[in-house]
């Protein structure tokens, strides 16, 4: 229930804010100096001042501040009968919200709203200054936005000129003291870095390297930097390496020497939630400071990112290096690796032996899909020796492979061409449409022809087609390119041909080097067939020899 105060009691909430955007008018906005000029005009009224709400480095265009939200509070709870700020903008800088504020849930809760440098007393209606108050308003909120606009333009110039805006460097590096801002290796956790990508390009999944990272009690990120720089204000922290964080970590390009800025933004200067831009958005500055990877380790983990399979361990913590990369011929699924206990005839000791299977057999039974049963050594040699046999052969002759694998890429490509160039131009039209319709709906609302509502969903109706528009345009001119990249691309599966000619044993690394996937034929018990196992490697061997 709302206390009854005496008309001439005076129970006052005072409210002071500054933002970021504020600090750079200087100190006359500083929240010491409207708690000052605030303080001695509630003294000279002799009113009573119940407490002093802050928010220190929020924007006025949204109402979630946890100072004004209890302010709020008390005056809705009868704890205040009345709300003192320094000018109108103090109290916001959206004026649908103000205003709602001022017109009716001031009004209805009896709250004397003051605004001292404006003039504005809710409980004198009958002044120029009252009658200005709807226009002040929305003065406030154009200012904002004329701030956040030169502040966008001001950040995107500084990111095309190559100057870092990070709040804070990647682990593995330092910000530099210089005018851009240039990152410099930490020689204490670049190594760190180095050896979680060489992990992850072994083939050791995101939460295998966490689990040795934890194990040696590597600090985290976050952890790293709060016990260096002594920052508090970092996300809560689990204290614990995670795949969440690994995954960022593998994907910055950052540590290939690459500044990436202009990843994100907020939806508008009312709206803060953050979202992200497409990649063709992004400003790339390359070569920007020192690179802690190679390309080539940065390329290797990308191609253990996009393989078919990452694998699975068995409880006991063994994966296969095939594990992820082999399908059943007759039902796609993934084939599941079991194990059996034999004894030996000689000894009578029990010994494991492991075999593939069809993983829908091995789930459902034989009702849903015929045994593929493989064991897993016969499976291994078949590899290795396919391995020794394509990888002599192409060593025999590098030129000629070469030569017929660029021909086959080139052909490939010209085929697909025409389709995709026209996919392309139809694309980018519809790309320039969505900016006249987004451009047209902010019109429209300006001019008063929609509500605010209307727009906001119509504008994120067109975003969300853009970005969609735009990653299917990047897919599509990756395509294209992709017969530029095809010397290299050959020059370096020669190479890793050459580097496992005479490998012993089957590895991860080896699997996940050469092969795209295999798939395990059926097993023929009754005809007799030989059970094929047809391997697939990352360049098309078959069709270009």
């Amino acid at each position: 229930m709302q206390a009854k105060l005496n008309s001439k009691d005076y129970i006052v909430g005072m409210y002071l804010r500054l933002s970021r955007d504020d600090e750079r008018q200087g100190e006359s906005l500083s929240i010491e100096n409207q708690k000052a000029i605030l303080s001695e005009y509630i003294e000279k009224q002799g009113w009573t001042l119940h407490d002093i709400y802050v928010d220190d480095g929020i924007s006025g265009t949204t109402f979630d501040r946890p100072g004004v939200k209890r302010l709020l509070d008390d005056a809705q709870q009868g704890v205040i009968n009345t709300i003192l700020v320094k000018d109108m903008s103090r109290f916001g800088r959206n004026y649908i919200m103000v205003g709602q504020y001022l017109d009716y849930v001031f009004p209805l809760y009896n709250i004397r709203f003051i605004a001292l440098s404006d003039n504005i007393d809710t409980e004198n209606k009958d002044t120029a200054a009252m009658d200005m108050m709807p226009i002040t308003n929305v003065f406030n909120e154009w200012w904002s936005a004329a701030t956040s606009k030169k502040l966008r333009a001001v950040r995107l110039q500084n990111a095309k000129n190559g100057k870092n805006g990070m709040s804070h460097s990647p682990y593995g590096y330092i910000l530099g003291t210089d005018e851009k801002r240039t990152l410099q290796i930490n020689e204490e956790t670049a190594p760190i870095v180095v050896r979680i990508f060489e992990m992850r390009a072994s083939g050791l999944t995101p939460r295998k390297i966490a689990d040795i990272l934890n194990a040696e009690h590597i600090l985290t990120p976050n952890d790293y930097r709060i016990a260096t720089t002594g920052v508090t204000t970092v996300r809560n922290s689990t204290h614990l390496w995670c795949t969440s964080v690994l995954r960022t970590l593998l994907d910055n390009q950052a540590y290939i020497g690459n500044l990436v800025q202009h990843k994100s933004t907020t939806i508008s200067y009312k709206n803060h939630k953050w979202i992200y831009r497409p990649k063709e958005d992004w400003i790339v500055t390359e070569n920007a400071h020192e690179a802690i990877i190679s390309k080539e380790l940065w390329n290797k983990v990308k191609e253990v990112e996009k393989a078919v399979g990452h694998g699975k361990h068995t409880q006991r913590g063994f994966m296969h290096p095939l594990s992820g990369l082999m399908f059943c011929a007759d039902c796609g699924a993934k084939m599941r690796l079991g194990w059996n206990m034999e004894k030996t005839k000689r000894t009578g000791e029990e010994k494991v032996y492991f075999n593939f299977n069809c993983g829908t057999k091995s789930r459902l039974g034989s009702s849903a899909c015929f045994s593929h049963f493989i064991t897993v050594s016969v499976l291994e040699q078949i590899v290795l020796n396919d391995v020794k046999d394509k990888a002599t052969r192409i060593i025999a002759d590098e030129a000629e492979f070469r030569l017929r694998y660029l021909e086959h890429t080139a052909a490939l490509a010209n085929k697909k061409d025409a389709d995709v160039q026209k996919e392309l131009r139809k694309g980018e039209k519809r790309l320039l449409e969505l900016d006249k319709l987004i451009e047209s709906a902010f019109e429209e609302k300006v001019a008063g022809k929609i509500p605010e509502s209307v727009c906001v969903r119509l504008i994120e109706k067109y975003t969300a087609e853009q970005s969609e528009l735009k990653e299917r345009i990047a897919f599509l001119k990756q395509g294209l390119e992709e017969a530029e990249k095809a010397t290299t691309d050959i020059d370096e599966f020669i190479r890793r041909m050459k580097k496992h000619l005479y490998a012993p044993k089957l590895t991860r690394e080896l699997c996940l080097d050469l092969f795209e996937k295999l798939i395990i034929g059926g097993k023929e018990t009754v005809t007799g067939k030989p059970q094929e196992v047809h391997i697939y490697y990352k360049v098309d061997i078959d069709s270009i020899s």
